[in-house]
C-alpha cells in the first residue's frame, strides 16, 4: 500500500521533486543530531553558563522569526527569471557552509562570537529553505493535482518525524563515539546532497515579458538606399550606402541599449510594486481582529512562559550525570508522542473547540512542569522513583508543544485570505517563532537573575515554580481565540 501510494505521488509530482521535499523535511527533523553536539560544545568546551548558553541559542534561532521576508523576496524578486530554485540553492549553501567551517577550524568553533554568527547563518539558510519548499509544495498541488495536497503534507510531516527520531537516537550515540568537530562534518553530508538534488529540479521562467525589439524596423531602412543613389555616379552611391549602413548600425546599437535599460527599469519597478503590494496586503489582513487576536494569543502563550529547557539540560548532565545517549533517546518519546497525538487528534478531537484543546494542552504542560519540580526538589528519590523515569516523563513536553501547534496550523489555514495564503502563513509561523525566542530570552534572564550557574542550581526550583505559574496565564487569554472555532477546516 505504501509503495503504491508513493508511486502515485511520484507520477503526480515527479520523483526528483518528491525526493527533494522528503530530503529537506528529513533534514529539518535530523537537525537534532548536530544541535545536540552544539549544546555540548557550549557547555563542555566554551564553559558557558546556562543563561549565556540559552541566550546564544535565542540569537542563533532568530532567523526563524522573520520568515515572511524570505517569502516576499522569493515571490517578488525573481533571479534569472526563477522564483524558487535560485533561492533554494542560496538557502542550501547558507545552511551547509557553517558546518564544514566549524568542523575544520577549531579557533572559530571555540570562539563564542564566531560560533554564534555561524550558527545564525546556518539557521538563516534552514529557515529560508523551509519557506521556499513550502511555497513549492503549495504550487505543486494547485489545479489538477489538488487532490494530493493532504498526501504531500502527510509525507512532509512523516519525513520530519522520521528525521527527528533518527537525529535524537544517533546524536547521543555519536557524542559518545566521535568528536564534536567530526559530528559537524558528518552532518554537512545532508545539505550537500540537498544542494546536488536542486540541480534536478526544473522551474519555468517567470521573467517579465521583453519589450518589442525595434531593430527590425530600423533594418528595413537599408533597402531604400539603392533607390536614393544615382546610377551615373557609382562611387558616390557606394559611399552613401556605406555611410548609411554605418549610421543605421550605430542607430540600432543605441536603440538596443536603450531597450535594455528600459527593460531593467521596468523590472525594478515591477519588483518594487510587487513587494509593496504584498506588504500592503499583509498589513490589511493582519489588522483584522479575526486574524490579529488569535495570533496574539499564540504569541503571548510563548512570551508569558519562561523557557528553561537549556537550564534543565545543564542540570540533567551536571547534577544527575545523565549521558548524551539517554537524553537523545528520551527525546524520541516526544516524537512518538506527537505521532500518537496526531492520530488521536484526527480521530477524536477534530470537532472539539480549539479553546478547550489549547486549555488542555497548557494543563498538560503544567503537569509536565510539575514533574521537573519533583525532580529538582529530590522528592522522587524519597519516593524511590529513579531520576531517569522523571526525565522520560518531562520529555513529553515536546510532544505537547507540537500537539498545541497543530490547532495553530489549522486555525491559520482557516484565517488566511485567498491570494496571500503562503506569505500570511509564513507571518503566522514567524510570530510563533518570535514568541518562542522571546520566551527563551525570558528564561535566560530568569536563570541569570536567580544566579543559576554551571555549578550552582540551588535556586532552579524557584525558576521552575515561576514557570509553572506562568504556564496557566495563557488559559486566561483564551478569549482571543474564536469561540466557535474547531479543528475542522471551514
Amino acid at each position: 500500500m505504501t509503495i503504491r501510494w508513493l508511486r502515485r505521488m511520484g507520477g503526480a509530482f515527479g520523483a526528483s521533486f518528491l525526493w527533494l521535499v522528503s530530503l529537506i523535511y528529513f533534514t529539518q527533523g535530523f537537525r537534532s543530531f548536530v544541535w545536540t553536539a552544539v549544546s555540548y560544545q557550549l557547555k563542555d568546551v566554551l564553559k558557558l553558563s546556562p543563561s549565556a548558553s540559552q541566550f546564544m541559542f535565542s540569537i542563533a534561532f532568530f532567523p526563524w522569526s522573520i520568515k515572511p521576508v524570505y517569502g516576499i523576496l522569493s515571490d517578488c524578486i525573481p533571479i534569472n527569471g526563477c522564483k524558487r530554485k535560485p533561492y533554494l540553492v542560496i538557502a542550501t549553501v547558507l545552511s551547509l557552509l557553517p558546518w564544514p567551517v566549524l568542523g575544520l577550524t577549531s579557533s572559530l568553533r571555540n570562539s563564542h562570537n564566531f560560533l554564534t554568527a555561524l550558527l545564525t547563518v546556518q539557521n538563516l539558510g534552514s529557515a529560508m529553505a523551509d519557506v521556499v519548499i513550502d511555497a513549492m509544495v503549495a504550487e505543486a498541488v494547485r489545479s489538477e493535482r489538488a487532490e494530493f495536497a493532504g498526501d504531500l503534507q502527510s509525507l512532509s510531516w512523516l519525513m520530519m518525524a522520521v528525521g527527528g527520531i533518527c537525529g535524537n537516537l544517533l546524536g547521543g550515540y555519536a557524542l559518545s563515539s566521535l568528536r564534536i568537530n567530526a559530528i559537524f562534518l558528518l552532518f554537512s553530508v545532508l545539505p550537500s546532497i540537498q544542494l546536488l538534488s536542486c540541480a534536478f529540479i526544473k522551474e519555468v521562467s517567470s521573467e517579465i515579458p521583453d519589450i518589442k525589439d525595434l531593430k527590425n524596423s530600423h533594418g528595413r531602412e537599408n533597402l531604400c538606399i539603392s533607390s536614393e543613389t544615382s546610377l551615373v555616379d557609382a562611387s558616390k552611391s557606394e559611399t552613401l550606402r556605406r555611410r548609411k549602413n554605418e549610421h543605421n548600425h550605430d542607430k540600432n546599437k543605441l536603440t538596443y541599449n536603450e531597450d535594455e535599460d528600459l527593460k531593467e527599469q521596468e523590472s525594478l519597478v515591477s519588483c518594487y510594486q510587487s513587494i509593496r503590494s504584498a506588504i500592503s496586503s499583509l498589513c490589511r489582513a493582519f489588522k483584522k481582529p479575526l486574524i490579529l487576536r488569535p495570533m496574539a494569543w499564540f504569541f503571548f502563550s510563548h512570551v508569558t512562559v519562561p523557557n528553561l529547557s537549556t537550564v534543565m539540560f545543564y542540570y540533567q548532565t551536571e547534577v544527575l550525570h545523565l549521558g548524551a545517549s539517554f537524553l537523545g533517546a528520551s527525546r524520541v518519546i516526544g516524537w512518538f508522542g506527537l505521532m500518537i497525538g496526531t492520530y488521536i487528534y484526527n480521530q477524536h478531537l477534530k470537532r472539539m473547540k480549539l479553546r478547550k484543546i489549547l486549555m488542555l494542552a497548557h494543563i498538560g504542560l503544567g503537569a509536565v512542569n510539575l514533574l521537573d519540580i519533583v525532580l529538582v526538589s529530590g522528592l522522587n528519590t524519597r519516593l524511590s522513583i529513579p531520576d531517569k523515569y522523571m526525565v522520560l516523563g518531562s520529555a513529553v513536553s515536546d510532544a505537547i508543544n507540537q500537539f498545541k501547534f497543530m490547532p495553530f496550523l489549522i486555525l491559520s489555514g482557516q484565517l488566511c485570505p485567498p491570494g496571500i495564503e503562503g506569505t500570511l502563513f509564513a507571518l503566522f509561523m514567524s510570530i510563533n517563532n518570535l514568541g518562542s525566542s522571546v520566551g527563551s530570552f525570558y528564561g535566560a534572564a530568569l536563570a541569570s537573575l536567580l544566579d543559576v550557574s554551571y555549578s550552582s542550581f540551588h535556586n532552579l526550583l524557584y525558576g521552575l515554580l515561576i514557570q509553572l505559574f506562568s504556564t496557566f496565564i495563557p488559559i486566561g487569554l483564551l478569549f482571543l481565540i474564536p469561540k466557535e472555532a474547531t479543528g475542522l477546516a471551514s
